[in-house]
């Protein structure tokens, strides 16, 4: 009886260690993956190249997926491969370059990925260029756009802080 009463007593004065409540936790992190998943879809940005210093101005949609043309102080670049000199294309006569209507009918051609299959889908293009680069080489590039197919043009900018 003794010993009962001893163990009993033991038992009373031993700590128990708290129990760890998950369900708050398990709700914690349920929430983190929620905010996670619905925040990381939105954030599409074109990024520029160091090459290209681009304009600034304040944009309130964010860009879409679509063919890129890069247009810096040396070279034309239609998704990351050279197509033309910069130089070529402001001594061109014509309005339609060449090189860059053969480029995307090879893009439309050798369709990979769904990504790509999407962009050239849409048929919507966006031109990175320097802002050094005249306009007048611009409007060669838009133009044979157009006439490719490519109706809906796209100039990117560096966005800026809206005044409101």
């Amino acid at each position: 009886m003794r010993t009962n009463r001893r163990i009993r007593r033991m038992e009373r004065s031993r700590k128990k260690a708290p129990a760890l409540n998950l369900t708050a936790l398990m709700d914690v992190f349920t929430i983190l993956v929620f905010f996670l998943l619905a925040n990381s879809s939105s954030s599409e940005v074109v990024t520029a190249p160091k090459m290209i210093d681009l304009p600034n101005s304040v944009v309130e949609t964010k860009p879409r997926e679509t063919l890129v043309i890069l247009v810096g102080t040396e070279a034309v670049l239609m998704q990351g491969e050279a197509v033309i000199s910069t130089a070529e294309l402001l001594d061109a006569k014509q309005e339609r370059i060449a090189a860059i209507a053969e480029r995307l009918e090879q893009l439309e051609r050798n369709i990979i990925g769904i990504s790509t299959k999407a962009a050239i889908a849409s048929h919507e293009i966006t031109i990175l260029a320097d802002k050094s680069i005249p306009f007048k080489a611009l409007k060669k590039i838009m133009s044979t756009c157009t006439d490719s197919g490519y109706s809906r043009i796209s100039l990117a900018v560096t966005q800026k802080a809206s005044k409101t």
